[in-house]
């Protein structure tokens, strides 16, 4: 049986009424949102007046409203490492330079490809050649002229230049400056090594200074590349005779770790200038490390520090595996053979004197 006509029509009316104030609430919110969107296209005119500026009314996509930061670049960028320029390498004459092209020519000539100089700053037996604020007195011999010839070969076009600076192995301040900077034997005199040689103190800081002056010097004037030699303690001789001071309490590694030591003050000394740091090591060293840990010299340790390691070797077979170790103590360094001659020897070389 129906129910009262009243009831019946109310329930029909309220049903219509809720869905027309759900439509109502919907258009309210989508409005709103609209606004709230469309605020940032608002623009004002000299005048303050406001006006709606959509992005496709300007010429600009949907996507990218005036004002807005650009898209970032793709991110998928390929970095090139920078091309290695090879060495190729010979030394000039030990000695005052007083004819740059001379001493280019002669040193240079028959070798095809040659474009570097090694130029000895300072020798093994503690003379220095090139005039410098650090030079002991009676290390220095040189010649009148020969800054400017040194000048002319670092401004050489295509010339590659090396300052090959002789470190520890040093007679002339080894003698002269003993207590600061020479290497004493137990009795406390200065040290001869087998050779009659007389070495430079490592652990001593001014004797390190000394050669740090020496290449801080080199690198402002231009030279391109350090080439340090005898960087070690000496390894000849009665070196049961050597006074190492505070390192003999934990030889042998602590004599690694004073050259190591050295290298980094070498290296922080240097990073001011666009210059590269190398070392000329024994060949055996590099494949087998320092069995007797007498020369303080480690490929893992030195490796790292330098940008290249020179090392003699007898033929150009064997480069390649020492190539192979140098690589793998410093994965950024190279080996440049010091050869009798370069013939199938692809990369960079030095020709020995």
């Amino acid at each position: 049986m129906a129910g009262p006509r009243g009831y019946s029509s109310y329930r029909g009316k309220s049903a219509r009424g809720k869905i027309a104030l759900a439509v109502l609430l919907v258009l309210v919110i989508v409005g709103a949102a609209a606004v709230i969107r469309l605020q940032k296209y608002v623009v004002y005119d000299d005048s303050g007046r406001p006006r709606l500026e959509l992005p496709w009314s300007s010429g600009q996509s949907a996507g990218s409203a005036a004002g807005s930061e650009e898209e970032p670049p793709d991110a998928n960028l390929t970095i090139q490492e920078p091309e290695r320029t090879d060495v190729r390498a010979v030394r000039l004459p030990v000695g005052p330079l007083t004819d740059w092209a001379e001493a280019w020519t002669q040193a240079s000539g028959g070798h095809s490809g040659c474009n570097a100089a090694v130029y000895t700053v300072k020798a093994p037996d503690g003379s220095v050649y090139l005039d410098s604020q650090a030079v002991l007195p009676g290390a220095l011999k040189t010649v009148e002229g020969a800054g400017a010839a040194v000048g002319d070969m670092l401004k050489a076009d295509g010339v590659y230049a090396v300052a090959e600076i002789a470190c520890f192995r040093d007679p002339i301040a080894a003698s002269a400056e003993l207590e600061s900077m020479g290497l004493k034997n137990t009795g406390g005199y200065v040290f001869y090594d087998r050779n009659g040689d007389r070495w430079l103190d490592p652990a001593k800081p001014a004797a390190r200074q000394y050669l740090i002056d020496l290449a801080s010097g080199c690198a402002a004037m231009g030279f391109d590349e350090i080439l340090l030699t005898d960087v070690s303690y000496p390894t000849e001789g009665k070196l049961n005779k050597i006074d190492y001071g505070a390192a003999a309490a934990a030889l042998p590694g602590s004599l690694t770790d004073e050259i190591t030591s050295f290298l980094k003050q070498m290296q922080a000394a240097l990073a001011e200038y666009d210059v590269k740091l190398s070392v000329l090591l024994p060949a055996d060293l590099l494949l087998s490390g320092d069995p007797t840990g007498v020369s303080g010299q480690s490929l893992a340790e030195i490796a790292p520090l330098a940008d290249r390691i020179y090392a003699a070797v007898d033929n150009a077979s064997a480069v390649e595996h020492l190539q192979a170790a140098v690589t793998a103590a410093g994965k950024d360094t190279e080996l440049v053979p010091v050869l009798a001659s370069p013939e199938g020897t692809d990369g960079s070389w030095l020709l020995a004197s």
